[in-house]
């Protein structure tokens, strides 16, 4: 691409920078698919294009500008590592983080301020990796930045400064494919030394020929890319990418990157103490976090599986992907097998924070419940988490189909919507997101029966079709053995509460057709309306056939299997799944609680 500069731009002011980082945060978007195609270091997971557009998505969308150069720089550094993800996109935010940590409160810089600020932000970005490697968006960005730092008084204004810094990245991008064997065996660049040079080069296209009216208002539309043909089957040594927000850290960075490097590899530390972002591959996130609780407070973590992830980019079985939430029980081999792309619900224990089904598993959940001196609350799946997933499978499938818990028990639903309308308008490409109205073995029922007919090649619309019929003629019934945790948990009154317990009344909880919580019956033991499950199970079976059934239990194996074995001489089936119920539901139902879900046909 040839460039020809214009309109001398002599001091680079806050107004200037917001433009341009909106310009080249719109490139990268819009070329996030390409760069999840080359990616295959530091693990060939196909996700670097989207970790970068998430990272500074958010930035774009909350920023305003200010006239002032630093107060512009303070924002995009602080959005940016908040919102960072993967190791490019720690790397990324670093680089801001550090450009605005060496600029002077100046309104506007010169062109001999931005190229010191420059020279000492490398700096900041090789001291975030803890084992730097060249060839990659480091080797990029320190060559930009030294040709900068040595020759911006060549230069008599920030145009043409930038168009030769542009040259010169460039170069440095093919050179990466020499650099590593990884690259050089695939005949590609580094996918976020790549991401970089997108980056500027949106900038540079901006100050040629946009304005601000057309870049404010256009929309980044993602382009497709030509799949590459031949990637290198990379062992992956660590099945999760695991980052975290710490303030107030407690201990050194050094003594950190130590710490993370007990857990596992590719670890990166980007911030300051005050606010600390960190990224690393590991096998163990619930002992990792653990280890970090009492090192300062966590105020945000993730832990991507990249066995999925390689999944998605190498080893689709199907065309249509399928997402839902850890409200979803089923089986992990089911999980596995049909690929299913399952979000952690957040949960806190006080100030302490996990990732149900991930970093905190429901054995330990069950475990901490009765100790907790604060009752656990859930939260609702980040909007970010939703947008970033697909916008990555969007990037490999034909399109998506999500199923998510009932939205009269969780927004989730909600949230999964507004990312699925967004990424679906940059990808242009269909991703339906369904109400399940259920929860739980319900939950599971309906998105193994949506995932059995993905792999019967039905098509999207017959799919969703379908799924309304199997929505309606699903049905859970959960036998509480205690209303203690009703009660700690405000879904119980105190008093209605002291009453049940008074009379000794255990109940049936169920939902209506419209996914709301129901008394559906109530009995003087667990064990007298467990009993009354089953009849009512069974008195619907004489006038429906049940496709299939999922048993749960909160801590309580013997109640589950009264239900497996009464279930399967109702059926002559065996349970699809007999799991312990998600942390999110069992912190509601209670230790003890039992249930049996089916599915009509």
């Amino acid at each position: 691409m040839s460039l020809i500069v214009k309109d001398p731009l002599i001091e680079l002011d806050g107004r200037n920078l917001y433009y341009a980082f909106v310009a080249g945060a719109q490139k990268i978007i819009a070329h996030q698919a390409e760069l999840n195609k080359i990616n295959v270091f530091p693990v060939n997971d196909g996700d670097t294009g989207t970790n970068l557009a998430a990272t500074i998505r958010s930035a774009i969308e909350s920023l305003h500008p200010s006239r002032s150069y630093k107060i512009t720089a303070d924002r995009i550094a602080e959005s940016t590592l908040v919102n960072a993800r993967g190791n490019s996109g720690i790397i990324f935010a670093q680089f801001f983080y550090g450009l605005s940590n060496e600029t002077g409160e100046y309104k506007s810089v010169t062109l001999r301020q931005f190229a010191e600020a420059i020279g000492r932000t490398v700096n900041y970005v090789y001291e975030a990796v803890a084992r730097p490697v060249e060839g990659t968006m480091l080797t990029v960005i320190r060559e930009m930045a030294d040709y900068i730092y040595s020759s911006w008084n060549k230069f008599s204004d920030f145009n043409h400064l930038l168009a030769s810094s542009y040259e010169v990245l460039k170069k440095s991008l093919l050179e990466t494919r020499t650099k590593l064997a990884i690259l050089e065996k695939n005949n590609v660049v580094d996918a976020g030394a790549r991401g970089f040079v997108l980056f500027f080069e949106g900038i540079m296209e901006f100050i040629n020929y946009g304005n601000i009216r057309d870049l404010i208002n256009s929309r980044s539309l993602a382009a497709s890319f030509p799949a590459i043909e031949e990637v290198s089957n990379e062992k992956i040594d660590f099945r999760y990418c695991t980052e975290a927000v710490i303030k107030e850290c407690r201990i050194d960075k050094k003594s950190l990157i130590s710490t993370l490097e007990s857990f596992g590899n590719s670890v990166v530390v980007a911030g300051s103490d005050k606010l600390l972002r960190l990224h690393l591959h590991t096998n163990d996130p619930s002992g990792l976090f653990n280890s970090l609780r009492d090192k300062g407070t966590i105020t945000f973590q993730k832990a991507d599986d990249m066995i999925r992830h390689y999944q998605i980019v190498n080893e689709r079985k199907w065309k249509i992907a399928i997402v839902t939430d850890s409200t979803c029980d089923l089986e992990p081999e089911l999980i596995d097998k049909y690929q299913i792309n399952m979000l952690p619900i957040n949960i806190n224990f006080g100030e302490n924070h996990f990732l149900d089904k991930i970093t905190i598993q429901p054995e330990q959940f069950y475990s901490m419940l009765n100790d907790a001196a604060e009752y656990p609350k859930t939260a609702q799946i980040n909007e970010y988490a939703l947008t970033n997933l697909y916008s990555q499978l969007a990037s490999h499938y034909d399109s998506v189909i999500a199923v998510h818990v009932s939205d009269k028990l969780s927004g989730t639903f909600y949230s999964s919507q507004k990312a699925a309308k967004k990424i679906s308008t940059e990808f242009n490409k269909p991703i339906t997101v369904l109400n399940s109205r259920n929860l739980s073995g319900s939950l599971g029922l309906i998105v193994l029966r949506i995932a059995q007919a993905i792999e019967t090649g039905l098509s999207h619309d017959e799919i969703v079709t379908l799924a309304d019929k199997w929505i309606k003629n699903t049905r859970i019934f959960v036998s509480v053995k205690t209303l203690k945790y009703m009660i700690r948990g405000g879904r119980v009154s105190a008093a209605k509460g002291l009453l049940a317990r008074v009379l000794n009344i255990n109940p049936i909880v169920s939902l209506d057709e419209t996914g709301k919580a129901i008394i559906f019956g109530k009995t003087f033991s667990q064990k007298a309306n467990m009993e009354q499950v089953m009849k009512h199970i069974g008195n619907i079976n004489a006038d429906k056939k049940i496709w299939n059934y999922i048993v749960m239990h909160a801590g309580n194996p013997e109640a589950a299997a009264w239900y497996s074995e009464k279930m399967e001489n109702l059926t002559n089936k065996k349970p699809v799944s007999v799991v312990n119920i998600s942390p999110v539901i069992g912190a509601n139902a209670g230790i003890g609680a039992a249930s049996v879900a089916l599915l009509f046909d």
